[in-house]
C-alpha cells in the first residue's frame, strides 16, 4: 500500500476508535483530542521502528489499555465534570467559543420561529380551538410547524449540500400537500390516522439531516436512534417544567382575580411545546458526552419490567381464555407497547459493545422479543377475525399493516438474537437489521397519509 493509502487507512481506523471513545461517559472533546494525539505519537514511533500502519495502530491501542478501564479512570479523576457539564451556562474561566454562541442563537431563533409558526394560521381565520376542541387544521399539521425547522437546524449544523436539503424540503412540501389537500370531514378516522402517522413519516427526513451524509451507514442510523431516545427524555423533563410553569402562572394570576388561561393555553402551551423540541435537540447535541447513555441505562431498568409484564399478560390470557378486545384505543395501546419493546431493543443495542460475548441481559432481551412476538401474533389473529366478521375499516387496516410490519421486525430480530446468544452470529448483524428496518415504519406511515384517505373515501 502507498504511504497515502497507509495514512488514509490509519485515519479511518482512528476515526472508528475516536467514535467509540466519544461514547464513553466523562470523556469530552478535548480529552479525546489529547488521547488521539498520544495515540498518533505512538503510531508514529512504531512505524518508524518498522511496523506497518495496521500493526502500529493495534499495538498503540493495546498499549493505551482497555477503553472501558480508561473511561472508569477518567470518571474517577474528573467526577466533578459530570455535574458541571450539565449546566448550560459556562463559568467565566471557560467562555464558549464563537461557534457555540452562534449555534445557541440559531437554535433559539428556530425555536422562536416554531412558536410564531403555530400562531400564524390564526391570522388567516384558523383559530386554534373551536368549541373547546383543537381545530382540525392544527391537528393534522402540528408536526409541520416544527419538524421542518428541526431539520433546518441539522442542515445548518452539518453543512449539508444544496442537493440534500433540496430533497428534504421537497419531502416536507409533499407532506404539507397531502396533509391538507384531502377533504376530511370532522372526526373522520382517516383524518386521525393522517395526524398520527405524519410525524412518523417525517421523522425519516429529520434522521437523514441529523446523520449528515452517514444515513446509509449503520453507525449513522444508530446515532440517530440514540438522539431520538435522548430527545424524548429531555423533552419529557422540559414538559414537566413547563407544566409547573403553567400551573404557577394560572395560580399566581388567579390569586389577584386575573384569568391567565388565554395566555397560558393560547400562547405559552402551543409555542412552548413546539419551541421545546428545538431546545431539547440542541441540549442533546451539546451535552451528549454526559447524557448519551441515559436512554440505554433506562433500558436496563425497564427491560425486566416489560418482560415480566408481557409474560404475565400471556399467562393470564391463556389461563382465563379471554380474547383481546379489538377497539381502537386497545389497538393503539398494544401497538405502543410493541413499539416500546422495539425501542428497548434498539437502545440496548446502541450502548452494547458489539464484540462482547452474550450475557444474561441478552437472554432477557431475547425473552422480551419472543414474548412481544407472541403478543403481536395474538393481536394479528384478533384483528384478522374482526375484519372477517365486520369488514374493513381504516383503523383495522392500519392496525393490521402496523402489526404485520412489527411481526417481520420482531421475527427476524428474534432469529438473529437467538443465533447471537448461541454464538453462531455476530451482534453487528442484529445491529444492521435493527437500524436498516427503521425506514419501513416511515414508508408505511407515508402510505397511510397518502393512500388511506383515497382508499376509504375520507371516512
Amino acid at each position: 500500500m502507498t504511504p497515502a493509502g497507509d495514512r488514509a487507512r490509519l485515519d479511518e481506523q482512528i476515526a472508528h476508535w475516536r467514535l467509540y471513545l466519544r461514547r464513553r461517559r466523562a470523556i469530552n472533546g478535548p480529552d479525546v483530542e489529547e488521547l488521539e494525539d498520544h495515540l498518533r505519537d505512538q503510531v508514529t514511533a512504531l512505524t518508524a521502528a518498522g511496523l506497518d500502519a495496521d500493526e502500529a495502530f493495534l499495538v498503540a491501542v493495546k498499549r493505551m489499555g482497555s477503553l472501558d478501564a480508561l473511561s472508569r479512570e477518567f470518571a474517577r479523576e474528573h467526577s466533578e465534570r459530570l455535574w458541571k457539564q450539565l449546566v448550560v451556562a459556562p463559568d467565566s474561566a471557560s467562555a464558549p467559543s464563537s461557534m457555540a454562541q452562534t449555534e445557541m442563537v440559531v437554535v433559539f431563533a428556530f425555536a422562536a420561529l416554531a412558536g410564531v409558526a403555530v400562531k400564524v394560521p390564526t391570522l388567516f381565520g384558523y383559530p386554534m380551538n373551536t368549541n373547546e376542541e383543537l381545530h382540525p387544521f392544527y391537528f393534522r399539521n402540528f408536526s409541520l410547524f416544527v419538524l421542518p425547522l428541526l431539520t433546518g437546524y441539522f442542515v445548518w449544523k452539518r453543512g449539508l449540500p444544496q442537493r440534500i436539503w433540496g430533497w428534504l424540503a421537497l419531502a416536507f412540501a409533499a407532506a404539507a400537500v397531502f396533509a391538507n389537500i384531502y377533504p376530511f370531514p370532522e372526526r373522520s378516522d382517516t383524518l386521525t390516522l393522517t395526524a398520527l402517522h405524519l410525524p412518523l413519516a417525517l421523522w425519516l427526513p429529520v434522521g437523514v439531516a441529523y446523520a449528515g451524509g452517514r444515513w446509509w451507514q449503520t453507525d449513522g442510523r444508530m446515532d440517530f436512534v440514540r438522539f431520538s431516545g435522548e430527545l424524548f427524555i429531555y423533552y419529557v423533563l422540559m414538559a414537566l417544567g413547563g407544566g409547573l410553569l403553567m400551573a404557577f402562572t394560572m395560580g399566581m394570576f388567579g390569586a389577584i382575580d386575573v384569568d391567565a388561561a388565554w395566555a397560558v393555553f393560547g400562547w405559552l402551551l402551543p409555542c412552548g411545546a413546539l419551541g421545546a423540541v428545538l431546545v431539547a435537540s440542541w441540549l442533546v447535541e451539546a451535552k451528549q458526552s454526559v447524557i448519551e447513555n441515559m436512554a440505554p441505562v433506562l433500558t436496563r431498568v425497564f427491560t425486566p419490567l416489560f418482560t415480566a409484564l408481557l409474560v404475565l399478560f400471556l399467562v393470564t390470557m391463556a389461563w382465563t381464555g379471554s380474547p383481546i378486545n379489538i377497539e381502537r384505543e386497545v389497538l393503539i395501546a398494544f401497538d405502543l407497547l410493541l413499539a416500546v419493546v422495539v425501542g428497548l431493543v434498539l437502545y440496548a443495542a446502541s450502548a452494547r459493545d458489539p464484540d462482547a460475548p452474550p450475557d444474561f441481559f441478552d437472554r432477557l432481551q431475547l425473552l422480551l422479543i419472543v414474548s412481544a412476538l407472541v403478543v403481536d401474533i395474538v393481536a394479528l389473529a384478533a384483528i384478522a377475525g374482526r375484519i372477517t366478521e365486520y369488514g374493513f375499516t381504516p383503523n383495522r387496516v392500519a392496525a393490521l399493516g402496523e402489526n404485520l410490519i412489527l411481526l417481520v421486525h420482531l421475527t427476524w430480530t428474534a432469529w438473529l438474537y437467538g443465533r447471537f446468544v448461541r454464538g453462531t452470529e455476530r451482534f453487528a448483524a442484529l445491529e444492521r437489521w435493527q437500524t436498516g428496518y427503521l425506514p419501513v415504519y416511515s414508508a408505511w406511515a407515508a402510505l397511510v397519509v397518502i393512500v388511506f384517505p383515497l382508499m376509504f373515501g375520507f371516512r
